[in-house]
């Protein structure tokens, strides 16, 4: 059993979701947001990221996390804003040195969803399904829900690929 981190990152809201997985079998455990005082500066937002997902690290104790990773905006401001705001997410995280693994959103859609072109409100529902779950969580929660299912799904594929590797390498010796 394995308790996963996914998180959502942002300068106003950063979301997480908290699985536990079980061999190829996720349960939810828990999700959320962190939303940061909008009139405060970039510092204290910062802050506030950090000891949120701190918190969370502290409650749920996970083994691994998945982040999202930085994608280039049109504005390159909220770019760099969003960049510092995952990075005060992973510290919260390496600084317990708990492995993190990160992915591009078009990744965490073809995982969750199966199109890494796929909107919101579609990983939203495949979150539900996934995971059992009866009502929609808010979709920065869902998203960081997405990426725990995707670091879940990226992890079985890896032990997946290792095994038929060694099946291969016995059968040409």
């Amino acid at each position: 059993m394995t308790i996963v981190l996914g998180i959502d990152p942002g300068s106003r809201i950063t979301g997480y979701g908290v699985i536990e997985v079980n061999g190829s079998k996720s349960h939810y455990v828990d999700s959320g947001c962190i939303r940061t005082d909008t009139d405060a500066e970039l510092p204290e937002r910062l802050c506030q990221i950090f000891e949120g997902i701190s918190e969370v690290v502290r409650l749920h104790l996970p083994q691994e996390v998945g982040v999202e990773q930085v994608f280039m905006a049109k504005n390159a401001d909220s770019a760099l804003k969003l960049g510092q705001a995952r990075g005060a997410a992973i510290v919260a995280c390496s600084a317990l040195r708990i492995p993190i693994f990160e992915y591009s959103a078009r990744q965490i859609k073809q995982a969750v969803v199966g199109t890494g072109a796929a909107q919101k409100e579609q990983v939203q529902l495949m979150v539900c399904n996934l995971l059992g779950l009866n009502k929609k969580p808010q979709a920065d929660a869902a998203d960081a829900l997405g990426v725990a299912l995707c670091h879940s799904h990226m992890q079985q594929s890896m032990i997946r690929m290792a095994g038929a590797h060694k099946i291969r390498r016995r059968r040409l010796r």
